[in-house]
């Protein structure tokens, strides 16, 4: 009751709440699509190109890469259809957030049709798919899309919800207000408990006994999310992971000036990232971001790869990391680009 308590007075909105409790995020993505599925009373849902929701059947079919998410574990759940997503480094200055939505949307009604369909699912940032912040307007303008035609809109914060980018989640930076948020990961640092929250309306369309789980909103969970609830507010992690992002933008950005593979440097608060490209161009580069991920690796420095190519360094840093730790972190980094080159 408590942790439901305090995802109702955290999560975007002021409307009436209720939430439901799973252990994984992919549990609790399955179930907010169950639970917009039976809202509606439509069996459709869409998610986007470098989207990752997670490895069970439907969170697979919802997901865009292959490898390794999906290669080899077909056939997925029917009714999961992709639509364009705002890319801004692959979009180019023509197109803005407004214009991506509408490409979006013109996709999803000429192919779906909005009376069949009961969900969008999005990421905010997108994780997996390459720390991928849409151009501004762009989730607004979905979001209007979703509410004008009775579409429930589900925002996937399990990467980018509690403090990580800079706002308690993600949704926050442009205002927009989801039927269904999803969370987990940060929810209870690192123990196994997801949630899905949203308007009471809609979490109370499924039937009795139609959502729950084994271990869902197991005590040792629950008692670990609200000590980390607790964390982040009274040591102000929303405003660190701030900081955190001034250093290392500040960082990444010296090191594109210094290196023509970065092409892009992009996030929110410690969820921050580079894509590597072929000088001169925009052709993803998998093998320069293998090598510096490597290189760092060898000197004491994780840095993991993500992105639909393979070239995007991702970079989450703890929100308790000082800045001391940061730049050396990010010397290391340099070097590794320095060697690589």
């Amino acid at each position: 009751m408590a942790v439901a308590e305090a995802l109702d007075r955290l999560t975007p909105g002021d409307h009436a709440k209720r939430s439901a409790l799973f252990s994984s995020g992919a549990e609790a993505v399955e179930n907010a699509v169950k639970i917009a599925r039976a809202f509606t009373g439509r069996d459709a849902v869409v998610a986007f190109d470098h989207a990752y929701h997670g490895r069970t059947n439907l969170t697979m079919a919802l997901t865009a890469k292959s490898m390794p998410y999906k290669r080899g574990f077909g056939p997925f759940a029917p009714e999961v259809y992709r639509a364009p997503l705002s890319y801004p480094f692959r979009d180019g200055p023509g197109l803005d957030g407004a214009g991506a939505a509408r490409r979006a949307i013109d996709v999803i009604e000429k192919q779906v049709g909005a009376a069949d369909l009961a969900a969008v699912v999005i990421e905010p940032i997108q994780g997996e798919g390459g720390f991928i912040v849409p151009a501004p307007g762009f989730l607004p303008a979905l979001r209007d899309w979703c509410a004008e035609n009775g579409v429930v809109f589900v925002a996937d914060e399990v990467q980018t919800g509690f403090a990580r980018t800079g706002a308690m989640f993600a949704c926050e930076h442009e205002g927009v207000v989801p039927d269904l948020i999803v969370t987990a990961k940060g929810i209870a640092g690192g123990l196994p408990l997801s949630a899905v929250t949203g308007r009471a309306e809609i979490m109370d369309a499924a039937h009795p006994g139609g959502l729950g789980g084994t271990y869902g909103g197991n005590p040792l969970a629950c008692a670990a999310a609200l000590a980390a609830i607790e964390t982040i507010e009274a040591e102000g992690l929303v405003g660190r992971a701030r900081e955190i992002e001034r250093l290392v933008l500040n960082r990444l950005t010296e090191l594109r000036r210094l290196d023509p593979r970065i092409g892009d440097v992009r996030g929110r608060g410690a969820m921050l990232a580079a894509e590597l490209v072929k000088p001169g161009g925009e052709r993803p580069d998998p093998a320069s971001a293998a090598a510096v991920a490597a290189t760092a690796h060898a000197q004491g420095v994780i840095v993991l790869t993500c992105g639909t190519y393979g070239n995007v360094l991702r970079f989450l840093p703890p929100l308790s990391a000082g800045d001391d730790l940061l730049h050396d972190a990010f010397d290391v980094l340099a070097e590794a680009f320095a060697s690589t080159r």
